[in-house]
C-alpha cells in the first residue's frame, strides 16, 4: 500500500525549502530588513515570555548576548507565511530564549494560541495539519513541537472553528493518519491519538482517504477498520495498551475483549484496563471488578464500582475495601485517621475494635467500645497481638527497674543529676498527631531519656510553661555534654521538631556526642522495631506510636511504649558492642565501627574570653556552669 503526501511535497523538497528559509532569515538577520512593511524586528523575547526576568540572569555573564533576533510577524499574522517558516521561526525562540524548557512550552503554546486568532491561510486547523506534515524534518524537535501545536489548537477549538476549515482539516487529519500507520511520516504514537481525538477523525473519515488514495495511486488498499485494526494489534503487540485503547474507543471498534482486558491487567495497566472496560460497558466492568477482586485489588475494584454505579453487583466488596484499608493504617498505629475512615460505620467499627483487640491495645479497646456503646467487647479478654505483628519485647526483659514522670523542679534536678553520672543514654520523644493535611505538627509533648535500668519521661509541655530556665539548663547540661554518649533513632528530625516547638530555648540548637543508630547499620528494615527484632530477637509494640500524647495523666500503656522506645536504643547498643570487638566477634554478627557516626552541632558555643582554651574545653566549661547553675 503506497500513501502519498497530500501536499504532494518530498521530504527532500521540505529539506530545501526549509534551507531556503534558514538563508533569507540570517540574510534578513544581517540587514534587519522588512518586508513590504510589515514584518517588525525585535531584539528581544521578554514580550513573548521567553526570556527569564533580570533577577533571574544575575550573575549569567556567559548568557547575556543570548536574546538575539526575531521575526514577530510569524506570531502575529500568519497570512503570507508558509508552514515551513513558521516552523523554522518556532525553533529559534525555542533555541534563543533563556527560560528552563517547560516555561518556554507554556510561552510558545500561548504565542501558537495567539496567533491561530488571527487568519492563518488556509485555515487554523489545516494549518496546523500542514505543519505536523513537516515536522519531522525538525529532527529533536519533533515531538516536543507537535505536542505544542496541537495543544493549542485544542484550546483554540472550544471557541468553535470555520465548517470549511474543520472539513478540510478533518480530510487532511485522516490522510495524515494513514501515513503516519504506513510509515511515510514519522509521528510518536501519542501524537496519533492526540490527532484522532483533536480532529474527531472516525471510520468515515479513514475510508474517504483510502478511496482517494485508490483514486489517485489505482492500487488496492485494505478498508478503514481493517486498517485501524491491524495498526492496533501492532499496539497491543508492543504493549502500548493505552494507546490502542484509545484509538479502538476513538474509532468506536469493539472486540470479544477479555483477553485484552486480563492482559492489560497482567501487566498492571490499570488505567488502560479500566479504560476499556468502561468503553465495553457493564458486562466488561462486572468482569474486571471481579478479576480485581480475584486478584486482592480491592481499592481498584472499589473505585470501579463506585464510579459506575455497580453497588448492587458487589455489595460485598466496600467493606472488604474498608477493612483492608483499616487494617492497614491499624499496622501503621494511625488509629484516629482509621476511626475517621469508619464514617460510624457499625459494622467497621466493630472491626476495627478487632484490630485493637489484635494488637493488643486495651486502652484503644475500651475506648472504642465506650464512645460507640459496643457491647461484647468489653468483656473479653485482650488477647497477645498475634495478626499484626509477631511477639513484642517487653519492657521488664530488658530489667529497666522504674519509669519517672518528671514535671518539676524537684524531679528536673535530680534526673539531671543522674543522667549526667551515666556513659550512655538512649532519647527519644513524642508528640500529638496532627493529621490535617497542611497544618502544622503540635508540639512536642514529651521527652525520654534512658539509662541502663532508669527512664526518666519530662514533661515538657508543663516544665516550659513552669520553668523555662531551669529546663534549658538542665537539657543543655545533657545534650551538649561531651562526657555522654547520646543515642537516638532518626534524632535529626527530633531535635529539629525540638527546636520548633520551643524556640526560646538554647539546649535543642546545640548537641554533642550524639549517635544516630539508624545510620550505624545499613538500610534497616522495619524502623527501630525491626532493628530490635535483628538485633534482640523481638520488635517494639508501635500501636501506640500515635496515641494522644498530650493528654494528661499518660496511660500506663502509653508510660511503657515511651520509655521502651528509649530504653531499647540503650540495649541495642549495649548488645551490639559486646558482639563487635575483634576478640569475640560471634556468627551472625559483624563489627560495627559507632565512633564515626557519632555527630555534633556545636556552632553557636562562644569562644573563651582568653582565646587559648581549645574548643572542647570551651564547650566543657560552659556545659558545667549550665549544670552548676541549675
Amino acid at each position: 500500500m503506497t500513501i502519498r503526501c497530500p501536499l504532494q511535497i518530498s521530504p527532500r523538497t521540505l529539506a530545501a525549502t526549509a534551507a531556503m528559509h534558514r538563508g533569507l532569515w540570517r540574510e534578513k538577520e544581517r540587514s534587519n530588513f522588512s518586508l513590504s512593511g510589515k514584518i517588525r524586528i525585535v531584539t528581544d523575547f521578554s514580550g513573548m515570555g521567553l526570556v527569564e526576568r533580570p533577577t533571574d540572569l544575575h550573575n549569567k555573564k556567559d548568557k547575556t548576548d543570548q536574546t538575539g533576533t526575531i521575526v514577530v510577524h510569524a506570531f502575529s499574522d500568519l497570512t503570507y507565511i508558509s508552514p515551513v517558516v513558521f516552523l523554522y521561526l518556532l525553533k529559534e525562540c525555542y533555541i534563543h530564549g533563556t527560560c528552563k524548557a517547560t516555561m518556554k512550552f507554556r510561552a510558545l503554546q500561548q504565542q501558537v494560541y495567539q496567533v491561530l486568532h488571527n487568519n492563518p491561510q488556509p485555515g487554523p486547523a489545516t494549518f496546523v495539519i500542514q505543519c505536523l506534515y513537516i515536522l519531522p524534518i525538525f529532527g529533536l524537535y519533533c515531538e516536543g513541537f507537535s505536542h505544542l501545536i496541537v495543544s493549542a489548537l485544542r484550546r483554540y477549538l472550544k471557541l468553535g472553528l470555520n465548517p470549511t476549515d474543520a472539513l478540510e482539516a478533518k480530510d487532511l487529519a485522516a490522510q495524515l493518519f494513514l501515513d503516519i500507520v504506513g510509515g511515510f511520516v514519522n509521528h510518536d504514537e501519542r501524537i496519533v491519538v492526540k490527532i484522532v481525538e483533536v480532529f474527531d477523525i472516525k471510520l468515515d473519515n479513514v475510508e474517504k482517504a483510502i478511496c482517494q488514495l485508490k483514486e489517485r495511486t489505482d492500487s488496492s488498499c485494505d478498508a478503514a477498520k481493517t486498517f485501524v485494526e491491524h495498526y492496533v494489534f501492532e499496539l497491543i503487540e508492543s504493549q502500548s495498551y493505552m494507546t490502542a485503547v484509545s484509538l479502538l474507543e476513538q474509532f468506536s471498534i469493539r472486540q470479544s475483549g477479555k483477553s485484552f482486558l486480563f492482559s492489560m491487567i497482567q501487566n498492571k495497566e490499570f488505567k488502560a484496563a479500566d479504560k476499556w472496560a468502561i468503553f465495553m460497558g457493564k458486562q466488561m466492568l462486572c468482569v474486571l471488578v471481579q478479576e480485581y477482586i480475584d486478584r486482592n485489588l480491592l481499592k481498584h475494584a472499589y473505585d470501579i464500582i463506585k464510579r459506575n454505579n455497580l453497588q448492587q453487583e458487589f455489595p460485598d466488596v466496600y467493606h472488604k475495601c474498608k477493612e483492608s484499608s483499616l487494617k492497614k493504617l491499624a499496622e501503621k498505629g494511625c488509629w484516629d485517621v482509621a476511626e475517621a475512615k469508619t464514617n460510624d460505620d457499625r459494622q467497621l467499627l466493630e472491626y476495627l475494635v478487632y484490630l485493637a483487640m489484635e494488637a493488643g491495645y486495651s486502652e484503644k479497646v475500651d475506648e472504642l467500645c465506650d464512645r460507640y456503646s459496643l457491647k461484647g467487647f468489653l468483656d473479653v479478654k485482650v488477647p497477645e497481638a498475634s495478626h499484626l505483628h509477631s511477639r513484642y519485647l517487653h519492657l521488664n526483659e530488658l530489667v529497666v527497674e522504674d519509669i519517672i514522670w518528671v514535671d518539676n523542679v524537684d524531679g528536673l534536678q535530680n534526673a539531671t543529676c543522674h543522667i549526667e553520672g551515666c556513659k550512655v543514654v538512649g532519647v527519644d520523644c513524642e508528640w500529638k498527631p496532627n493529621y490535617e493535611k497542611g497544618s502544622k505538627p503540635n508540639k512536642v509533648s514529651i521527652m525520654q531519656i534512658a539509662s541502663e535500668k532508669m527512664v526518666f519521661i519530662f514533661d515538657l509541655i508543663k516544665l516550659f510553661e513552669d520553668v523555662p530556665d531551669i529546663l534549658d539548663n538542665c537539657l543543655a547540661c545533657i545534650l551538649q555534654s561531651p562526657r555522654i554518649l547520646k543515642l537516638g533513632y532518626n534524632f535529626q528530625c527530633d531535635i529539629k521538631q525540638l527546636a520548633h516547638s520551643y524556640g526560646d530555648l538554647e539546649c535543642f540548637k546545640q548537641y554533642e556526642m550524639l549517635l544516630d543508630v539508624q545510620n550505624v547499620f545499613k538500610e534497616p528494615q522495619g524502623g527501630l522495631s525491626g532493628l530490635a527484632k535483628k538485633i534482640l530477637g523481638a520488635g517494639l509494640n508501635k500501636t501506640r506510636r500515635n496515641s494522644n500524647w498530650e493528654q494528661r495523666p499518660l496511660t500506663q500503656n502509653q508510660l511503657e511504649y515511651a520509655a521502651l522506645d528509649a530504653a531499647v536504643l540503650v540495649h541495642i547498643f549495649l548488645n551490639v558492642q559486646s558482639h563487635s570487638q575483634p576478640a569475640t566477634v560471634s556468627e551472625g554478627h559483624e563489627k560495627i565501627e559507632w565512633k564515626s557516626h557519632i555527630v555534633s552541632r556545636m556552632d553557636n558555643v562562644k569562644k573563651s574570653k582568653k582565646g587559648v582554651r581549645s574548643k572542647k574545653q570551651s564547650r566543657e566549661s560552659q556545659t558545667d556552669q549550665h549544670c552548676q547553675s541549675s
